[in-house]
């Protein structure tokens, strides 16, 4: 297991890494919008954690291409349509992770969304 870690990414304020790699996959730590208001507007906290997921899979040498499976965690289940949306433009139409979305009662910081996920090497 070997930590992994970008300087795009904000340090973790608790006992984690941002990624490990393993047997061939990086796995990411949950990434929420910190260092943003929690008002920022939807679309843009979900490109703020995706990007952050991103910077720390290709520190891990992946690349977007290679994240197979995400978790997304969000605040309001009737923000999934939104949220949908703004996955499917960092992404693109022809990569489609597996992906879990998992609604909860509310996230650190008063944030609307936090995203995790595994990429392959």
């Amino acid at each position: 297991m070997t930590p992994i870690s970008s300087n795009k990414v904000p340090t973790p304020a608790g006992h984690y890494n941002q990624g490990v790699l393993a047997n061939q996959f990086v796995f990411i730590s949950g990434q929420l919008p910190t260092g943003f208001p929690p008002e920022t507007p939807l679309a843009e906290q979900v490109k703020i954690a995706l990007e952050r997921v991103l910077a720390i899979a290709e520190a891990g040498g992946s690349s977007k291409e290679k994240i197979v499976k995400t978790t997304v965690y969000i605040a309001d289940v009737n923000d999934w349509p939104a949220v949908n949306a703004s996955y499917a433009e960092f992404f693109g139409t022809e990569n489609k992770p597996a992906r879990s979305i998992v609604p909860v009662p509310a996230l650190h910081y008063g944030y609307k969304i936090e995203i995790e996920a595994i990429a392959a090497i």
